[in-house]
């Protein structure tokens, strides 16, 4: 049996920075990584450059059955505290929008950058270790000068220590190898779990709207989406199954099945003066649509919501309804493309369950929750590597 002061089951962003933060405390950490090598997720991510944190982080980034949650740790460990970390490792970055930071060449120098860190801090990670089973120290038939607190089995050996961190991620990405290990072992420990779900994740659409759609794949457009209160203006993409691109990614994270999405196609304009200007009289609704948008996306937006004629042959009442329509169309996406494409996983375990600051379950001493397991859900923008590095910088201080 190997001693330890502390596992983390999970060798991505968080993981691995909590345990650094153990590590320089003094405390003795091992990771176990069930990949062949750590943060498979940091090295695809923001297209191979990495969007490591956003300048714009606040709680209200975030969705999470309590929305407070994330606010303490989000508070002591900021982006500003992982941009020195950054600039002490020389890595050249730069904003590309909206406050998003990347590296300016790989995501493979914050993974250095973390390993040199941990490798400084004394944290053994071990890589290609499954966990079989963890059982609490109550249960084991243990030499009684043993006083730590779990026990962890793997393929070929058993660790036991005083703290277990589970950062084993969501159900995001599947073909990275995501499971649902950490749900698991949160019910085994008689934690809440709200329904996992896929998060920033592209939208499949009914066979209609997709048959009038399907030949646009690859079209993009600015416009404003919103569901149930919650709004992003970003572009949106056509694709062979349905719609995706910033915006689309950014709402289904708030979207429920069974309900639409409303796209604001033309949220700079008063659509109505456009309509019933004079000088447009003679053209086709859809030759004036491609003003404004791409001809062919016009063009089967017409067929999908009024037949294009010259805008003079409407009535007043049906050019208010086109209006309408073009600043809300409602869209009802059939479902959404799944984990598989999903760059989160939204729901995890439960935040009542958790300290807020220290991220320690509250009625299992030593045990801890971090990162994307955890039902506190980013923004698309950095915000998730941000909920990573401030959920693992707390409990590394405790772990």
């Amino acid at each position: 049996m190997t001693d330890t002061d502390v596992i983390v089951i999970g060798g991505g962003a968080a993981g691995l920075f909590c345990a650094i933060e153990a590590g320089k405390r003094g405390r003795q950490v091992i990771v176990l990584e069930h990949a062949d090598r750590v943060g498979k997720k940091i090295a695809i991510s923001g297209g191979g450059r990495c969007n490591f944190t956003n300048l714009n982080t606040t709680p209200d980034n975030f969705i999470s059955a309590n929305p407070h949650f994330c606010k303490s740790a989000l508070a002591r460990y900021t982006p500003d505290d992982f941009i020195s970390l950054v600039n002490k490792h020389g890595i050249p970055y730069h904003e590309k929008k909206l406050g998003q930071l990347f590296c300016d060449d790989s995501s493979q120098r914050i993974i250095e950058m973390l390993l040199t860190e941990a490798k400084e801090a004394g944290v053994e990670i071990r890589c290609g270790v499954n966990v079989r089973s963890v059982t609490p120290s109550s249960n084991l038939q243990a030499s009684p000068r043993s006083r730590r607190r779990f026990s962890v089995r793997t393929g070929n050996a058993t660790l036991a220590s005083d703290s277990l961190v589970v950062a084993t991620g969501g159900l995001s990405i599947a073909p990275l190898g995501a499971t649902d290990f950490g749900y698991q072992l949160a019910r085994q420990f008689g934690l809440a779990i709200r329904e996992p779900r896929p998060a920033l994740v592209p939208f499949t659409l009914l066979r209609e709207t997709l048959r009038e759609l399907s030949s646009l794949s690859g079209i993009s457009l600015a416009a404003e989406v919103s569901f149930d209160g919650a709004k992003f203006r970003e572009n949106i993409l056509v694709t062979h199954r349905g719609l995706s691109g910033p915006a689309i990614l950014q709402i289904s994270s708030y979207w429920r099945p069974g309900h639409s999405v409303a796209i604001d196609l033309l949220p700079d304009y008063d659509v109505t003066e456009l309509l019933r200007e004079p000088k447009n009289r003679e053209l086709t609704l859809a030759n004036l649509l491609s003003q404004f948008l791409p001809h062919r996306f016009a063009v089967a937006w017409c067929a999908l919501n009024y037949p294009s004629q010259p805008l003079r042959r409407y009535s007043p009442g049906e050019l208010t309804g086109i209006a309408a329509r073009l600043n809300n169309w409602e869209v009802a996406p059939s479902g959404t493309e799944g984990y598989k494409k999903a760059e989160v996983t939204a729901g995890g375990v439960a935040t009542e369950e958790l300290s807020s600051q220290t991220m320690a379950a509250k009625r299992v001493a030593g045990l801890y929750f971090i990162g994307e397991v955890v039902d506190v859900t980013g923004q698309l923008g950095g915000y998730n590597f941000q909920w990573a590095w401030a959920s693992g910088y707390a409990a590394g201080q405790h772990a």
